[in-house]
C-alpha cells in the first residue's frame, strides 16, 4: 500500500476509534489494518498509536499527523464524488444517521429493495437520537425532523410528512377509559420521552387554535421506541409519530384518541453537507426513499 493510502487508513482508524471497527467498515481483518499502520509508523519513524488489548489511543505526534491525513482523506473523497456526480454509477459506502424509531419503522424494511437496485452500494447505518455534525464527520446523510439547518454548508431535502397522534392500547382504555376532553389528560398516565426537548409538549388544534398540553406520568424513557413499546403494553397514553404507529392503528393494537384535534403535519428530511455535491449515492437514496414514503 502506498503512503497516501496508509495516511487515509490512519485517518479512518482515528475516526473509528479502533482497528476492528475500521476493518469492519473496509471489509478487511483487524490484523491487516494493524499491519498497514505499523508499516506507516515504520516509514515515518514515529509511533502514531498506542495499542493495548483493551484500548487504542493516539500519540501527540499522531494527533498532529492526523490533521493532515484527515484533510487528504476529505479531498480524495470529494474528488471521487465530484467525478461520480458527472455520470458515474452510485457505489461505495453510504453512511446514514437516523433515529432508532424511524430506522426500525421505515428505513430498514425498505433497505433490501434499495440495495437490490444499487448492488455496488453498501450501507453503514448509525442509530442515534443525537444531532450529527455532517460538516466535520464522514456521514453522507442524516434523517432529521426539521428543515432548520445549522449552516449554509448543509442542505435539507424533504422525504415525506408525518403527524404525531395520541395513542393508547385497548387494554389501557378498558382499564382507565378514554379522556373525556383535552383537560382530562391530567387524570391519565402520559408517557414521556426525556431526550427530545419538545416531545412532551403535546400539540392539539381546538377551535382553530393551537393548544399545548405538557405530558405528566410515571414513565419516561430516553427513546421514543421504548415509549412505543410501553404504550403497546398498556402502561399509558403517548403522543407518537404516525410513521411509528400507522400499522398498529390499522390493526387495532393501538387506538387513536382525539383524532379531530391532531396538530399540523411536519416534514422528515434527508440532510447532507454541500461538500458532497449531491453525490450519486446520496441522490439515489433521496430519490428512492422519497418515492417509497407516502405521507406518514
Amino acid at each position: 500500500m502506498d503512503i497516501a493510502s496508509q495516511m487515509i487508513l490512519f485517518a479512518d482508524v482515528v475516526e473509528h476509534g479502533s482497528l476492528s471497527a475500521t476493518a469492519r467498515d473496509l471489509g478487511q481483518t483487524p490484523s491487516a489494518v494493524s499491519k498497514q499502520i505499523s508499516a506507516l509508523e515504520g516509514r515515518l519513524g514515529v509511533r502514531l498509536l498506542n495499542r493495548s488489548t483493551r484500548q487504542l489511543s493516539v500519540t501527540p505526534e499522531g494527533h498532529s499527523f492526523y490533521q493532515r491525513c484527515a484533510s487528504i482523506s476529505s479531498q480524495v473523497r470529494e474528488a471521487r464524488e465530484l467525478v461520480e456526480a458527472m455520470g458515474g454509477q452510485p457505489q461505495g459506502i453510504l453512511r446514514i444517521a437516523s433515529t432508532v424509531a424511524f430506522a426500525k419503522a421505515q428505513l430498514l424494511p425498505l433497505l433490501p429493495e434499495f440495495l437490490d437496485a444499487y448492488p455496488d452500494l453498501k450501507v453503514n447505518l448509525e442509530l442515534t437520537d443525537r444531532s450529527i455534525d455532517l460538516i466535520n464527520s464522514d456521514y453522507d446523510v442524516a434523517i432529521r425532523f426539521s428543515a432548520q439547518i445549522e449552516s449554509s454548508s448543509v442542505i435539507a431535502r424533504k422525504l415525506t410528512a408525518y403527524k404525531r397522534v395520541v395513542c393508547a392500547s385497548p387494554e389501557y382504555v378498558t382499564r382507565n377509559g378514554v379522556p373525556s376532553s383535552l383537560d382530562d389528560f391530567s387524570n391519565h398516565n402520559c408517557l414521556r420521552v426525556s431526550t427530545v426537548s419538545n416531545w412532551n409538549d403535546w400539540q392539539f388544534t381546538l377551535n382553530g387554535k393551537d393548544v399545548i398540553l405538557t405530558a405528566q406520568g410515571n414513565f419516561e424513557a430516553n427513546s421514543a421506541d421504548a415509549v412505543y413499546y410501553a404504550t403497546k403494553s398498556g402502561l399509558g397514553i403517548s403522543h407518537l409519530s404516525t410513521y411509528m404507529v400507522a400499522s398498529d392503528l390499522k390493526a387495532g393494537s393501538l387506538l387513536q384518541l382525539f383524532p379531530e384535534h391532531n396538530g399540523d403535519a411536519a416534514g422528515i428530511y434527508a440532510v447532507y453537507a454541500s461538500k458532497h455535491h449531491l453525490a450519486p449515492k446520496i441522490r439515489v437514496f433521496i430519490d428512492h426513499f422519497s418515492r417509497k414514503f407516502a405521507d406518514l
